[in-house]
């Protein structure tokens, strides 16, 4: 038999080393498919609803997005902006919609309350949570006749265009060369 010694070891618990971030692939994943639709979506592609990249990081660093803001669409037509939220669930009154300083702010809080008893059981559960989403209304909107509609959940926002800012269409004939 072979003479073994023994060795007394010490376990210390490992740490991570300070300056190294925890690894997230879908994360970085999700930041490089942002900057490129950011770098595609640049100059006449540029919607008038578009944040700069440090307004898109700051919102995505609030954690709104995770905890319920709302699906948001905005399209741009001829003669007006339109925006759409999805918000089921919710009632108009618990909506609101501002606009101060050429922002225009859709609040609202959903609150919901069940209970439920039985002769074995009790449940009771509560749910709250608001939501702010903010956009900055771009020139050439008749902010006195902006309009909204809820309907099945979902908020409609009007944005009318001033008669200047509306495209005008000419056609333009062409001749042979």
């Amino acid at each position: 038999m072979a003479d073994t010694t023994k060795v007394p070891t010490k376990s210390e618990p490992t740490e991570r080393p300070t300056g190294l971030k925890e690894w997230r692939p879908f994360e970085h994943l999700r930041h490089e498919i942002d900057r490129l639709f950011d770098d595609f979506g640049g100059g006449f592609l540029r919607s008038p609803f578009a944040r700069s990249m440090s307004d898109v990081e700051s919102f995505r660093h609030t954690g709104l997005a995770k905890h319920g803001a709302p699906v948001v669409d905005v399209v741009e037509k001829d003669n007006e902006y339109e925006i759409t939220a999805e918000l089921p669930g919710m009632d108009e009154k618990n909506i609101e919609v501002n606009l101060s300083d050429g922002i225009l702010t859709i609040k609202g809080e959903k609150r919901e309350e069940k209970e439920e008893k039985k002769k074995d059981y009790y449940v009771s559960e509560r749910r709250y949570g608001s939501f702010q989403r903010s956009f900055q209304v771009p020139e050439g909107v008749n902010t006195d006749k902006i309009e909204a509609a809820f309907k099945n959940g979902v908020l409609t926002l009007s944005l009318p265009k001033l008669p200047e800012a509306q495209k005008q269409e000419k056609k333009i004939a062409i001749k042979k060369g």
